[in-house]
Formats: structure tokens, C-alpha cells, sequence
């Protein structure tokens, strides 16, 4: 008995919010001139993770959560001693390769030399043979020897041409270390503050490892949801406007990014103002860049607010939401 009792009670509590929130709604949307709607929300931001590209230890951390960061900031370092070692290796066998094909270089040369000292002695061997000065056995031989010597230079050139082969190898190995070395220091993707911060110096990172969390402020949008009589007037790419419950003064420039292509059931957390809209669109609402760039402690993520959007191109702003240039 007492169990029912409290489904009632909270039944009843909830419709006492829904009612309570559809008179707000009634009473707000009233106050707009016509060709404008409004619909409640969360400002929401990018979380971009730092993740490690190649395994290892963390040597450092920099900043602490609530840190601001800009993009390209190093903002932590891996143990790189090991590949600092095999950097220098693959440079040694950078230098043996270049020698091996010096070597094969002055093997070809060699073996042109032979080839050439064959081919003229098989051509006096030639002329010789037809005088009737000496036999046949000595120009056979001759024969055999000119095509040694061009066996000796054809496997000259393979020579230079497999160590050539392996001078590409050893230095396309050492690019590889280099940009290991690179990622070895981890850089801030995006101007951002610290979110989380998921790992400490001295953990062992696999490759894939996160060690910050960044909020990009710089890309923060409101997501709200119309009944769809509205949202079919909603233009893409409209001039919008958000006022947040924390600076209820002070409307924020904004613009329509997404005006979702299929309508969907009301979202579990409710951002409507009318418990009657069964099926719904999502629209997000972004903040002007320029704006967030210039108020970069004012806006953040998580703050509730009501998003303001034309429902027609020519429809004025009421004084209330004019934006201050």
C-alpha cells in the first residue's frame, strides 16, 4: 500500500512540473513577436581526447585539470630513450648502406673496365683467327671471356642496385623513429581547458593511451528539440540567439548548424517545453566562434539557456535579445 502511494506521489509530482513547465512555455512563447520560437537546452562543447599514437611511459604530465592549453602545446612526454638509441643505430646503417653502394660503384666501374678489355681482345682475336695467325680454341676462349665479363658487370650493377635498395630501407627506418620520436611528445590537438587529466608519470601507456581530456571552447552549440510544425521553419544556417540562465543579460550571438533530417521520439532527458509534442526535431544552435573567442570564461559547457530561432528570415529581434557589437 505504501508503494503505491509513492508511484502516486511521484506521478503526481512529475505532471506538477510538466504543467508547471508548459504555463513557462506558454507564457515565454507568447512574449516573442511573431516569426520567432524558443526552446530550452544545454550549452555543450567538443571533448577531444589526447591519446598516445605508440606505447610507452609517461616521463610528464604539464597541465592540471582546469588548465587552458593552446593548440600544438606539449603537454606531455613519453620516455623516449629507447628509441633515441635505435634513432642512432638506423643512422649507423644509414652510413654502411651509402658505403656498400660507393663499393658497388666502384665494382661497376671495374667490371666496365673488364668488359671492355674482353671486347677488344675478342675483336683482335677475331681478326687474327681469320689471318690464320692463331686457332680457333684462343677465339672460343676469348668468347668466353667477354661473356664473363659482361656477367661481371651485369651482377656489379644488381649490387649497386640492392644496396641502393637498402640505403632507402635504412633511411625510410630512420623517418619511421624520427616520428616516433615526434609523437614521444604529445601536442594539445586544439586550444582547449583540461577536462580530465587520466593518467600520471610513471604509468604505462599502450598505443591508443589517453592522458588529457580537452573541452574545445571554441565549438559550443545548444541542442533543442521542436515539434515538427516548427522545425520545418527553421532554416539552416539562420541567425539564432542563446541567452544562458547565468548571464540572463547578455544574448549570445549564434547561428543554426544541424536541423536533424528525421524526426524522433521525445528525448529520455526532456529539453521541450510541451509534454503534448510526442515527435520531435533536433536542431543545434552554435555560438558565434568570434564571440566565444573573446568571452573565453564566460560561456561553459554544461550551462542551461534558451535558444531563440527565427522562424522567418525578415522577423526583427525583440530589444531584449539584441546582441551589443
Amino acid at each position: 500500500m505504501k508503494k503505491i502511494k509513492n508511484i502516486v506521489a511521484g506521478v503526481a509530482l512529475l505532471l506538477g512540473v510538466a504543467s508547471v513547465g508548459y504555463v513557462f512555455w506558454q507564457r515565454q512563447a507568447a512574449a516573442l513577436p511573431p516569426g520567432l520560437t524558443s526552446a530550452n537546452g544545454r550549452l555543450e562543447a567538443t571533448e577531444v581526447d589526447v591519446a598516445s599514437k605508440i606505447p610507452g611511459r609517461i616521463a610528464a604530465v604539464m597541465p592540471r585539470e582546469g588548465d587552458w592549453v593552446e593548440a600544438g602545446t606539449v603537454v606531455a612526454r613519453l620516455v623516449a630513450d629507447e628509441l633515441r638509441a635505435q634513432l642512432r643505430a638506423a643512422e649507423a646503417s644509414v652510413v654502411q648502406a651509402e658505403r656498400a653502394v660507393d663499393q658497388g660503384r666502384a665494382g661497376v666501374r671495374k667490371s666496365r673496365a673488364d668488359l671492355q678489355l674482353a671486347d677488344k681482345t675478342l675483336q683482335r682475336s677475331e681478326e687474327l683467327v681469320g689471318r690464320g695467325f692463331i686457332s680457333r680454341n684462343k677465339l672460343d676462349s676469348d668468347q668466353s671471356g667477354m661473356e664473363g665479363a659482361m656477367a661481371g658487370m651485369a651482377q656489379a650493377q644488381g649490387r649497386v642496385a640492392e644496396a641502393g635498395a637498402a640505403v632507402a630501407a635504412a633511411r625510410a627506418r630512420v623517418e619511421v623513429l624520427q616520428a616516433n620520436l615526434r609523437d614521444s611528445e604529445l601536442l594539445a590537438p586544439v586550444s582547449g581547458r583540461v577536462l580530465y587529466r587520466l593518467a600520471e608519470p610513471g604509468e604505462v601507456l599502450a598505443a591508443g593511451g589517453k592522458v588529457l581530456t580537452l573541452l574545445d571552447l571554441s565549438e559550443m552549440h545548444l541542442t533543442v528539440f521542436l515539434p515538427t510544425a516548427l522545425a520545418g521553419q527553421v532554416a539552416l544556417g539562420s541567425e539564432a540567439r542563446v541567452v544562458l540562465d547565468a548571464l540572463p543579460q547578455q544574448p549570445l550571438p549564434a547561428t543554426v548548424s544541424f536541423v536533424a533530417a528525421k524526426a524522433q521520439f521525445t528525448p529520455r532527458e526532456v529539453e521541450t517545453r510541451s509534454e503534448r509534442e510526442k515527435l520531435m526535431f533536433r536542431v543545434k544552435v552554435r555560438v558565434d566562434p568570434d564571440w566565444l573567442a573573446a568571452h573565453r570564461d564566460l560561456a561553459k559547457s554544461g550551462m542551461p539557456g534558451v535558444a531563440y530561432l527565427k522562424l522567418a528570415a525578415a522577423a526583427p529581434w525583440p530589444a531584449a535579445l539584441a546582441v551589443a557589437r
